[in-house]
């Protein structure tokens, strides 16, 4: 199974910004879609972003649209979550998903691999 490695959570004030990055090993990143979901204690894992393996294609949880963006670079096999206005509501776990396909969506069974998930806190 392939080992997805988030980075770059941490801790942040309100109206902060912070950049996720998940690396995935080996040459196959091409082939994968990527998301970003989240966790909070005490709460169900949540979709947050998804980006398709080629052409770009992207979609957003209602409460990050236009502050949150996905992005991808498969030449370094690597997919970005960029994070603006940052809200205290967003602290979570933030794991990283792929999908051996084209799109993986909103929906967490739809992926095949996940990381091992980077904490970020919002502070009011």
């Amino acid at each position: 199974q392939e080992q997805l490695v988030e980075s770059g959570g941490g801790l942040v004030q309100a109206g902060g910004s912070l950049r996720l990055s998940c690396v995935a090993p080996g040459r196959t990143f091409s082939t994968l879609a990527m998301g970003w979901f989240r966790q909070s204690p005490g709460k169900e894992r949540e979709f947050v972003a998804a980006i398709s393996r080629s052409d770009g294609t992207t979609n957003y949880a209602d409460s990050v649209k236009g502050r949150f963006t996905i992005s991808r670079d498969n030449a370094k096999g690597t997919v970005y979550l960029h994070m603006n206005s940052l809200k205290p509501e967003d602290t979570a776990v933030y794991y990283c998903a792929a999908r051996q396909s084209y799109w993986g969506g909103s929906y967490s069974t739809n992926y095949d691999y996940w990381g091992q998930g980077t904490q970020v806190t919002v502070s009011s």
